[in-house]
């Protein structure tokens, strides 16, 4: 019965393989997802990093005991392996459980350190295959990164919860004045900076790398200083870090009213946000503009499985 589940598997692989990897090779992307819970018996998300294999098993109650998991994990990873034609050892495999507050992003997943360079967008990221939960580049985002860097020549930008600054990348490499990244963690700061050196845009004098508490920094942030902000902040957190807790639903309203007094008179604001349910109270926003960018900052390889929502605001 298992190898039949197995060979399920193997055959939906191969079947969304052929269609996103040609669309992906169209689009002349290196980094896309190509498998994302389509069977539930099989509850992975997995990304293709330029010849590598990142499968992140989504947590659940699955029955087996932790040997009996451990093999059948060896299984699906020979299943990967053959129907990609490549090494065992290019794929690494993850449990991805649900952490309460943004603080769980920090956790340490294991010991090694494996790390790899990746293209995306005529950059370069530096992304992390086994320490922690995620890579460090969240695939998802690749349009609304290159609308950023479209829009930030001559502008000083800020990047909030920046994470590793592949969005201060962009705007560094789109000819952005200065660009502003603040960061709970030290590490992903340091990772940020790392990323933007690897690319050669790192100026001291025009690329600031601040570690903080983001939501208490921004009552402290100068107005009318900035052109172009991106914020993507958690949906709860409530970090031993931050002075009060957070929750995106309850504090949105308030928080992109702080954005709007650090924008200039021209200033654009890029919103997103990981929460399903999320829905934006648009009357409380003293906004020009505020729209929904959704749908269009979607890739093809996350249509129909993406919650996360993006918004652009004009102040």
């Amino acid at each position: 019965m298992e190898s039949e589940k197995q060979i399920m598997f193997q055959n939906r692989l191969q079947k969304v393989w052929k269609h996103i990897s040609k669309t992906a090779k169209r689009q002349e992307l290196a980094c896309f997802r190509f498998y994302d819970h389509d069977l539930p018996e099989f509850p992975f998300a997995i990304d293709w990093y330029n010849g590598i294999i990142h499968a992140a098993e989504y947590k659940r109650r699955h029955g087996m005991e932790d040997d009996e998991h451990t093999v059948w994990l060896e299984t699906c990873k020979d299943s990967l392996a053959l129907i990609l034609n490549i090494d065992k050892k290019d794929i690494f495999m993850k449990v991805l459980q649900r952490k309460a507050g943004r603080q769980g992003q920090y956790e340490k997943f294991d010991e090694q350190k494996i790390e790899k360079i990746v293209p995306e967008g005529g950059l370069n990221f530096i992304i992390n295959l086994t320490d922690y939960l995620n890579t460090g580049l969240f695939l998802d985002h690749r349009i609304t990164r290159d609308m950023v860097r479209k829009d930030a020549k001559g502008c000083n930008v800020l990047n909030l919860f920046c994470y590793t600054g592949s969005f201060s990348v962009y705007a560094a490499d789109g000819g952005a004045n200065t660009v502003t990244s603040v960061d709970l963690s030290k590490t992903y700061l340091n990772w940020a900076k790392r990323n933007m050196q690897y690319n050669k845009l790192y100026k001291d004098t025009k690329h600031d790398f601040i570690h903080g508490d983001v939501l208490e920094w921004l009552d402290y942030m100068p107005p009318n200083a900035f052109d172009l902000i991106v914020c993507d902040p958690p949906t709860f957190s409530n970090s031993k870090r931050m002075e009060s807790d957070f929750d995106i639903q309850r504090d949105h309203v308030p928080l992109i009213k702080k954005l709007l007094k650090g924008c200039t008179e021209t200033g654009k604001i890029y919103f997103s946000n990981n929460y399903r349910n999320f829905v934006l109270d648009r009357e409380d926003i003293p906004a020009l503009t505020v729209k929904d960018i959704t749908d269009a900052t979607t890739p093809f390889d996350f249509k129909g499985k993406l919650h996360r929502k993006c918004y652009f605001i004009e102040k």
